[in-house]
Order: structure tokens, then sequence, then C-alpha cells
């Protein structure tokens, strides 16, 4: 199972995109842990996930998830924005297919 976090400012519709990238997932017979946690939140989890997408809001937070995320004992991992365009959506399929070419 591969696990996808996506990082927010407070989580109600981030969690929203959680539940439309939970149903492409299984449409697609995927094995995916997939939640939404606040910047705060994130540093605990590092260990756990496969790849980290924030929302549009956090986008300038990037850096230093990266900054996290590369130096995790587990090795590195990817991390990028959401599309503003799929988030103002909730495209949950074309997010998924995101992460899913960022863990490989």
């Amino acid at each position: 199972m591969k696990t996808i976090l996506l990082v927010c400012s407070a989580g109600m519709s981030t969690s929203l995109l959680v539940t439309k990238m939970e149903a492409a997932a299984k449409e697609q017979g995927l094995d995916r842990k997939i939640f939404a946690l606040p910047f705060s939140d994130a540093p605990r989890v590092l260990e756990e996930v496969d790849c980290i997408l924030l929302g549009p809001q956090v986008r300038f937070q990037k850096n230093a998830i990266q900054k996290m995320a590369n130096e995790r004992k587990a090795g590195p991992i990817p991390v990028d924005v959401i599309d503003m365009r799929d988030y103002g959506t909730m495209n949950g399929a074309k997010v998924l297919a995101v992460a899913e070419k960022m863990i490989g």
C-alpha cells in the first residue's frame, strides 16, 4: 500500500478532495491510504508517506516541506503543489494521477 499526504491549512476542502481521490483509487483498483493534515502536523508523519501534495493555499510552505521530506530517515520523498484548477474543481482522479506519477 502506498500512502499519499495532502497538506493544507485547515483541512475542510482538502478532506473532500481526499474522499474524491479515495473513490478514484478504488475505481482504479489501487490500494492507497490518502489523508490530509495541516502543515503543522505534517512533520510527525513524514516517515509513513510516499509522496506529499500541498494545497494551493499552502504552496508557500513547499520549500519547508521539501527540506523535511529530503531529510527523513527512510529517504527523500517527492513533494509538489496541487494544481489550483484541479483543487478548485475537486478533481480527485487528476490529483491521484499526479500522486501516482510522483510515486513512480
